[in-house]
């Protein structure tokens, strides 16, 4: 896949719906959405650089919601604007006014029919692990740690249950306000490249905390302390209790937002930090 793409220069963009695409490490956010506790999030702090570069007060929507702890490399935002930039004063422009762990790639002008979160076909995650015995002092945030052997192979068997359009309510959190439980898993692929294991997965939608709790269990395959058939059996009971622990957040990455329009430029895959594994595999990202 290509890189962001630039606007032709020259071109001003604003004065009705923008979208706009940003990466970010949600290590130290209370998640994406903006809180009446005044807890930093990302939003908030997305909206006040914007407002500033507009001139005038903007609201953004986001094409998903990230938890507390958890990173996007490919989040897409849409938000109303009367104001006129460049690409590049709005890029630059918003860039300065925030912090160093958040980041604007790509603005443009979109459709008023665009929503970023109803427009979008699908949605893809990457849960990365850390597989070593030892601790890691680098991403030690960016990452999820588990010290236990754990067999990459067992953990892709058990995952093809859940492909498919299923009744996921035992990988969903108490507090998830979904309608419906149904989701559509269009595909999981579990890779091992050196010490990282990687839960790569995407689908229609997600409830909340579902990819987290899928890499419980995964986790839990893996290490062997429960059998490959464990992942359909609690898929089949629909119930939350009987699905183990919820992974914890610091792996998890939003990395990318299927749209039919065409009018969000592609991308390369993150996070960043396992592209070269991808390379070196001569795998697809």
């Amino acid at each position: 896949m290509s890189s962001v793409k630039s606007d032709t220069p020259g071109t001003l963009i604003g004065s009705g719906r923008v979208a706009l695409v940003l990466e970010y490490n949600g290590g130290r956010y209370h998640g994406w959405q903006s809180q009446k506790s005044g807890l930093p999030t990302v939003q908030q702090n997305l909206e006040i650089a914007l407002s500033k570069v507009a001139n005038h007060p903007v609201e953004v929507v986001c094409a998903g919601r990230t938890d507390a702890g958890v990173h996007a490399s490919h989040q897409v935002i849409h938000f109303e604007t009367s104001a006129l930039r460049s690409q590049r004063s709005w890029v630059m422009g918003a860039n300065a006014n925030l912090p160093s762990d958040i980041s604007v790639h790509w603005v443009g002008n979109v459709d008023e029919s665009f929503h970023a979160r109803f427009s979008a076909k699908n949605r893809r995650y990457r849960y990365v692990i850390y597989n070593n015995p030892i601790r890691p002092a680098l991403y030690n945030k960016e990452v999820t740690w588990n010290y236990r052997p754990l067999d990459e192979k067992k953990m892709a068997f058990a995952a093809q249950c859940l492909i498919g359009e299923h009744d996921f309510s035992s990988f969903r959190a108490a507090g998830c306000q979904a309608k419906s439980p149904v989701r559509t898993v269009q595909f999981l692929e579990v890779k091992r490249f050196s010490d990282f294991i990687i839960i790569d997965i995407q689908a229609n939608a997600f409830l909340h905390h579902m990819v987290r709790n899928i890499a419980g269990v995964l986790m839990a395959i893996g290490s062997g302390t429960m059998p490959e058939t464990w992942a359909e059996e609690v898929l089949h009971a629909k119930d939350r209790s009987l699905g183990g622990v919820t992974a914890p957040p610091f792996g998890l990455y939003f990395i990318h937002v299927g749209y039919e329009s065409g009018e969000i430029p592609m991308v390369e895959l993150g996070p960043s930090f396992i592209k070269p594994y991808y390379v070196l595999s001569n795998s697809s990202v």
